[in-house]
């Protein structure tokens, strides 16, 4: 690499960043092609499953609503019908022998089978009240279906049905009943597997068995003890949906339907690579795609490259042009390309004669604000002898003179004791004297101090202090940053604006000091600048003119010699903060 060219690197740079991006999306394409084809796959079998379900609780409606059309018959209105009736009516019911293939009964209002269209030993006079289904039926008065019910004798799972014989008045007088045999009684799918390889499992957690597997005189069988068949244990944990690898390595994509009536569990499984193999397929085409479309990019990318290596002389006389308005002082390091080492030396010499003006200029005002301060000192104070009448009575047009020369020579003296404030702070010879401060009464003096500005500007000045909170820093100085801040905050507000005071603790050992108001903010192209000396957002307005430019500056400075900082946030007003240490420091002069 130290012996490649700078368009080289360029080159090489971009490129490897291009086929980088190129392999994460292709990856993270890939990845998302799956589980999208897998939910399709698992909404399909999901709808398969539905539809079976919906098949059998058909079934089940279609019994349960021609069972309760015979209940109706089997009254007269008051009592129920001869029992000679009952048997006529009884053998007159083709349809409903097709559709309860294990008989029909007839049972009073106790429970008790009192006529039956197939002869069964010892089922006549046999009282089923006890049976939890004819509970039900008997209480609810609606017709109802059991829970899958194994024969005692043949070892087969039955379903019975049940619906309420009534008089005219709503009084029970028996029930009509059919049984029908899950093995054939054609409510389940004829077909267990499709054409495409899906499995479907019917399974009743009630009994344990599989009744999709049922045949016709042959037990029900029970279910698989739990590990023998992952598909299944995955449907019974709960989780109606997902993958699952059986025993043998291969994955299944499942989803499950409940079927609260009878406690049937409906399983459907597709093979996952139902899911894989047109995902492939599409990530296939995506790949040839990508590889087409990188070909032109790596071309651009050098070209762009070239280009910008050629402009590399012309970098750096811009540089040489940008030089007075850079703040950095950092240096580039003559090494590399000849294009960068040019560069680097034209910014190193820049920076060189930037920091030399520097010095040059802050021992000018520095010299300046000495030489100025005192002669301003003896005018301002003659001003205010005139000003209280040492001298005599002022005529009015005299008195409103020395007013003004006196405004503007306070301002004056403000502005080189800024000066030198900044100086001093800047080149480290500024004193300050820290010790612990109760944040509380130092926001509460800083507020009342500024009441009277804020009571000129029509703006409400409120403090919102903790009791608990405390820092470690020069009380004087840490007023002077509030009183800018403040003063600022008052300045920029709108009449009947209101400028809040706060503080808050929320990194441990930290306090922010926030002074927010309702204002404007600080113009987005200004935020650069704003700490820096003589920076004015509004120059050339009145109220940059009522400022020196170097009150932020010094705050700034003064933070820092407190080992804190300042800051600025923008959220429906302008919010200036200052972060100081809260823990006590050892040491109680600091330069």
């Amino acid at each position: 690499m130290r012996t490649l060219s700078l368009n080289a690197r360029i080159v090489l740079l971009a490129s490897s960043s291009i086929v980088i991006s190129a392999a994460l999306i292709l990856f993270i394409a890939y990845d998302r092609l799956v589980r999208d084809f897998e939910q399709v796959l698992t909404e399909r079998q999901a709808l398969q499953t539905a539809a079976v379900a919906s098949k059998v609780n058909e079934e089940l409606s279609i019994r349960l609503n021609a069972l309760e059309a015979f209940a109706s018959v089997l009254t007269d209105g008051n009592n129920l019908l001869p029992l000679p009736q009952l048997e006529m009516l009884l053998g007159r019911q083709p349809n409903l022998e097709r559709l309860f293939g294990g008989g029909l009964l007839i049972f009073d209002d106790h429970g008790v089978a009192v006529a039956e269209n197939r002869f069964v030993p010892n089922r006549l006079g046999t009282s089923y009240a006890d049976r939890p289904h004819f509970e039900r039926a008997m209480q609810s008065r609606t017709p109802i279906v059991s829970r899958p019910i194994i024969g005692r004798t043949t070892d087969l799972p039955l379903l019975s049905f049940l619906a309420p014989v009534e008089s005219d008045h709503g009084d029970l007088l028996g029930l009509a009943g059919g049984t029908i045999n899950l093995a054939e009684a054609g409510i389940l799918p004829e077909e267990i597997k499709t054409d495409e390889g899906t499995i479907l499992k019917v399974l009743d957690t009630g009994n344990f068995i599989q009744v999709g597997a049922l045949r016709k005189d042959q037990p029900a069988p029970d279910l698989p003890p739990p590990g023998e068949d992952p598909l299944i244990d995955a449907a019974l944990s709960g989780i109606p949906f997902g993958v699952v690898t059986d025993l043998s390595g291969h994955r299944w994509v499942y989803t499950t339907q409940h079927l609260d009536r009878l406690g049937w569990l409906f399983l459907s499984a597709a093979p996952y690579e139902q899911a894989i193999q047109p995902a492939k397929a599409s990530f296939r085409s995506f790949l040839w795609i990508s590889l087409t479309t990188m070909l032109p990019l790596l071309l651009i990318t050098y070209i762009v490259s070239r280009a910008a290596t050629r402009q590399l002389g012309g970098m750096s006389q811009k540089i040489n042009r940008m030089a007075a308005d850079s703040t950095s002082t950092q240096r580039l390091n003559a090494k590399g390309p000849a294009e960068t080492r040019n560069l680097a030396k034209a910014f190193n010499t820049l920076m060189a004669e930037r920091e030399a003006l520097d010095v040059l200029k802050n021992q000018f005002v520095s010299n300046v604000s000495h030489e100025l301060r005192t002669p301003l000192t003896s005018i301002n104070g003659s001003l205010r002898l005139l000003q209280s009448g040492s001298a005599g009575e002022l005529p009015p047009k005299a008195s409103a003179m020395v007013e003004l020369a006196l405004r503007n020579g306070q301002q004056l003296q403000a502005l080189i004791t800024d000066l030198l404030d900044f100086e001093k702070a800047v080149a480290g010879k500024l004193n300050v004297q820290m010790r612990d401060i109760d944040l509380s009464e130092a926001i509460e003096a800083a507020c009342a101090g500024n009441r009277p500005m804020a009571g000129h500007y029509s703006v409400k000045l409120v403090a919102k202090t903790d009791s608990m909170l405390s820092v470690f820093a020069d009380p004087d100085r840490l007023r002077q940053i509030l009183d800018n801040f403040i003063s600022n905050a008052i300045k920029h507000s709108p009449s009947d604006g209101v400028v809040a005071v706060s503080a808050s603790s929320t990194v441990p050992g930290i306090v922010r000091i926030m002074v927010s108001d309702q204002g404007q903010g600080v113009p987005e192209h200004f935020l650069p600048h704003l700490f820096q000396r003589f920076a004015q957002a509004e120059a050339g307005s009145n109220r940059a003119k009522a400022g020196t430019g170097l009150g932020l500056a010094i705050c700034r400075e003064l933070a820092g010699l407190m080992s804190g900082k300042v800051g600025y946030d923008y959220s429906n007003g302008a919010h200036f903060w200052l972060e100081l240490c809260a823990k006590e420091r050892q040491g109680e002069d600091h330069l």
